[in-house]
């Protein structure tokens, strides 16, 4: 999908005040004409666990007949994190071993699975918040064989890949203290005033991020960076398709830092479902 494109307008935010904590409303639509259409709907609500709830709905693009209605949060889960393992392909060291996750929720738990197919991960560290949430996801990752611990006090230093996936409002990842060579993923900041970096470690960095359109309006590490005199808006290299293209090589030197920047793009929300509705008429077949 990132090489052949769709229609993804920016998505529809729409925010609220609840029990002292601000609800989003995501509305996110993609196509491609003469095949599918789709459209996912997401709450955020960070006062609550799981913080987030979704909704697919697959229709055909000709007719408009719905064709499937999928899980928006498991959808969501394995998409980001493809994603971010598809981008690590292009950015990260391919001998990475050390991989530190930042949150404890179910794309955490998706980025660790992802991350493990695609490098020769030997150690996972697990922080949040709350040390009985990063020993929850530890402890499962081990039950399913992953080589994975909770570490109260997270060392950007120690880890060749960061995967960050949090609400944070406050930068979790200072610049200094990332190592030559260190791939960061950031996930979880999607709005303007979340922050999961500081200006410093994009500023360092050859910054990718899914689509400059959604970056350069939602993403709070580039947006705040921006707003801070840190750099301008010609600092983002390249979006992840022109990576897939081959119209920017990604990483060029071994000990360059790279980040990539997702906010989520609607087409990878149309990619995963397609694949999970054509998988879905495969296997029926079959049987």
């Amino acid at each position: 999908m990132f090489r052949t494109g769709c229609e993804a307008p920016l998505r529809h935010a729409h925010a609220w005040q609840e029990d002292r904590a601000r609800n989003t409303l995501l509305l996110m639509p993609a196509w491609q004409a003469g095949r599918y259409t789709g459209v996912k709907i997401v709450h955020v609500a960070p006062g609550h666990a799981p913080a987030v709830h979704a909704a697919y709905l697959l229709s055909d693009a000709a007719s408009g007949a719905p064709l499937a209605l999928l899980d928006g949060g498991a959808l969501t889960d394995r998409r980001t994190a493809a994603a971010s393992v598809l981008a690590a392909r292009y950015l990260a060291r391919p001998e990475s071993r050390r991989l530190m996750l930042l949150g404890s929720g179910k794309v955490a738990h998706a980025l660790a699975q992802a991350y493990r197919t695609a490098f020769p991960i030997e150690s996972i560290s697990v922080w949040s918040r709350e040390a009985a949430n990063a020993e929850r996801l530890a402890a499962r990752l081990r039950a399913e064989g992953h080589p994975a611990q909770a570490v109260a006090d997270p060392d950007p230093a120690e880890a060749d890949i960061i995967s960050s996936a949090t609400l944070s409002h406050a930068p979790l990842i200072p610049g200094a203290t990332v190592r030559p060579g260190t791939h960061v993923d950031l996930v979880g900041a999607f709005r303007a005033d979340m922050r999961e970096s500081d200006a410093a470690l994009l500023a360092r960095a050859t910054l990718v991020v899914d689509t400059r359109a959604g970056a350069l309006a939602e993403a709070g590490d580039v947006v705040q960076a921006i707003a801070e005199g840190a750099f301008g808006p010609e600092h983002v290299a390249a979006e992840l398709a022109d990576l897939c293209r081959g119209v920017h090589p990604g990483r060029r030197d071994p000990g360059e830092v790279t980040v990539f920047k997702s906010v989520g793009w609607a087409g990878e929300d149309l990619a995963a479902a397609i694949q999970a509705y054509e998988g879905s008429l495969a296997e029926a077949g079959r049987e």
